[in-house]
């Protein structure tokens, strides 16, 4: 079993470099593809499903020689809509994701920015 980070929040780590410690971060970004299935009762019936994807962001910082792990979503869409569909939620995560590069540079995180296209 492994051990569970006490960190589990962006702001968690913003905290600890602000006071003045050490953090690096590596940022990588996914596509990552799930099938949606409708509960009972819903907007669609059981046994519907549709291909959806959501752009994550896994940041991994290292603290004091430990290892922690925050992944955070940004966007979702469904697979096959319309290129606007799919450059909007881009464009979407791409701002959001900039809000949050800006907070850790704020607190001294050096780390390089990076972008889905």
């Amino acid at each position: 079993m492994t051990e569970q980070s006490v960190f589990s929040r962006l702001e968690d780590f913003i905290s600890i470099a602000s006071r003045g410690d050490e953090v690096e971060l590596t940022v990588i970004l996914e596509k990552r593809f799930f099938t949606r299935k409708f509960a009972p009762y819903t907007m669609g019936e059981p046994e519907d499903e549709i291909d959806m994807y959501m752009l994550a962001a896994d940041y991994v910082f290292i603290v004091e020689g430990k290892r922690h792990e925050v992944i955070k979503f940004y966007a979702f869409g469904m697979e096959g809509e319309s290129p606007s569909a799919a450059r909007r939620e881009i464009n979407i995560a791409n701002e959001r994701l900039k809000m949050d590069y800006k907070r850790l540079k704020d607190a001294n995180v050096v780390f390089s920015e990076k972008f889905w296209d």
